[in-house]
């Protein structure tokens, strides 16, 4: 029999495409008032592996990755996907989206991104949102699989997600050298 337990939390990693980096510094103090502060921001980098966003964001999209200092309950990734989606809203003008934010969750052993897309290697998690299974960690490194996207399968996506890795994996170390600490 297994005996449940509370996994270790993971790191909070958002992707979030714009076309106008004019509006970047407001989104980014409203989603640290919600999320707290972003440790590591990454971009801005090039999108060129759909055209799907344009009609709401506009041409030359640009993504950054941000890693947040705070880590996170995985348990909450329902929760951060819908705020996410009341944030991409709440900056609408004239009815479209002007970002997009793709929530996920790091950790030692893979990553998770929160969708509200069905298919069928997505786990239910409620209320409209599902866990899509990106990558997994496997050789060293964070794999894709048969249905990553081709922009998360790519060298430079899964080295910016390795580096993430590796201070998430300090921040464990550490956490537990502090229990242990302050339990002696």
């Amino acid at each position: 029999m297994s005996i449940p337990r509370e996994p270790d939390p993971a790191q909070l990693i958002m992707s979030v495409l714009i076309s106008r980096e004019d509006i970047l510094p407001r989104l980014q103090q409203t989603v640290e008032a919600e999320f707290g502060e972003i440790e590591d921001m990454v971009g801005p980098l090039g999108f060129d592996f759909t055209t799907y966003y344009e009609t709401e964001l506009g041409p030359n999209i640009k993504r950054w990755l941000w890693s947040f200092a705070k880590l996170v309950d995985m348990g909450a990734l329902a929760d951060i996907k819908r705020r996410t989606n009341e944030i991409e809203q709440e900056s609408a003008a004239d009815g479209k989206r002007r970002c997009n934010i793709d929530p996920g969750l790091l950790s030692l052993w893979n990553f998770v991104l929160a969708t509200g897309k069905v298919n069928a290697h997505r786990i239910y998690l409620g209320s409209g949102i599902f866990a899509d299974l990106t990558l997994i960690f496997r050789s060293s490194s964070y794999q894709p699989l048969p249905w990553t996207y081709p922009d998360y399968a790519s060298i430079e996506m899964r080295t910016i997600l390795n580096d993430f890795r590796k201070r998430y994996k300090w921040k464990l170390q550490n956490t537990a050298k502090s229990r242990q600490t302050s339990t002696a």
